[in-house]
């Protein structure tokens, strides 16, 4: 299949997958992973379905055993499987602009796996200092958690700060790459 459907629309092909924290839907246009969305159950799973169809403008195809998304099952399957590694992934960023896009790309980049990094931290590395809070935001936004690893950004005196997927979630994806302990049950 190419990327674009009838009328020259981009194909955004997803698929529901199972991983240590639940199921996950993934999204992806012929440039690459567009969304990533915990905890995709019916009712989270329309909602993504219906933001992605306003912001492409055409039907999201349900695309079982796809070769645009095979690469991404098998990477993520292999990170929750406990295996070390940084997702280096295609991704497409037309989900997020501006601020928001540069401190993704930042986290993306620039904060490995196993390590965290403080709001303030990453606000200084993309040259706004002051903007913690602005950072906070982007990390709440962030339409491709557990890839641009938004998990990882904590806050200075070492809490967990927020996370769109709860903090049991991201609390489970710092034990899985061993920056914190696992639970005890």
């Amino acid at each position: 299949m190419n990327s674009y459907g009838v009328g020259g629309e981009p194909t955004v092909e997803w698929d529901v997958m199972d991983s240590g924290i639940g199921p996950l839907l993934l999204a992806a246009t012929a440039t690459g992973l567009v969304t990533v969305a915990f905890h995709a159950r019916p009712a989270v799973r329309d909602a993504t379905l219906d933001r992605l169809r306003t912001r492409f403008g055409t039907e999201p195809v349900a695309a079982p055993g796809s070769a645009r998304l095979a690469e991404p099952i098998r990477e993520l399957a292999a990170y929750f499987a406990g295996e070390p590694r940084d997702l280096g992934l295609a991704l497409d960023w037309s989900l997020t602009s501006g601020f928001h896009r540069e401190v993704l790309r930042e986290l993306a980049s620039g904060v490995p796996y196993g390590t965290v990094v403080g709001y303030g931290e990453l606000a200084a590395r993309v040259g706004r200092p002051e903007g913690a809070q602005a950072v906070g935001a982007a990390m709440g936004a962030n339409p491709l958690p557990v890839v641009v690893p938004c998990h990882r950004v904590v806050e200075s005196d070492g809490g967990l700060g927020g996370f769109s997927g709860g903090l049991e979630t991201k609390r489970q994806l710092l034990a899985l790459e061993g920056v914190l302990p696992q639970p005890l049950f």
